[in-house]
């Protein structure tokens, strides 16, 4: 039987660095045009992780970049951070940066 229910324990780990990488950076993350701290993006994230969770639809990283940190579920707007100094960009080339840096296949960056 080759079900997977659950994403693997590197995968589990990747995602949680990423929701650290953003609750540790002096950046803000913007939801449906409100700009929020890094601590309440972090639960939200975490929220949605749960729930994805739940129902066995994220197994990897890229998957929860994809369908929890990318865009709003309700409104389809795209995410944003803004880190000090360098203009707002989508959430999803931020959290796709972090992750390459943490696998060591992409420039480091705050």
């Amino acid at each position: 039987m080759s079900v997977q229910a659950a994403p693997s324990a590197q995968a589990r780990r990747e995602i949680q660095g990423l929701m650290e990488a953003l609750s540790t950076s002096s950046c803000e993350f913007q939801r449906n045009g409100t700009w929020h701290g890094r601590e309440e993006a972090r639960k939200h994230l975490q929220r949605k992780y749960d729930y994805l969770l739940k129902k066995n639809l994220v197994d990897t990283a890229e998957q929860f970049i994809e369908r929890a940190a990318s865009k709003s579920s309700i409104s389809g707007r795209a995410y944003q951070v803004r880190c000090p100094g360098q203009p707002a960009q989508p959430a999803a080339v931020w959290f796709k940066a972090k992750l390459d840096a943490s696998r060591g296949s992409g420039a480091p960056g705050r």
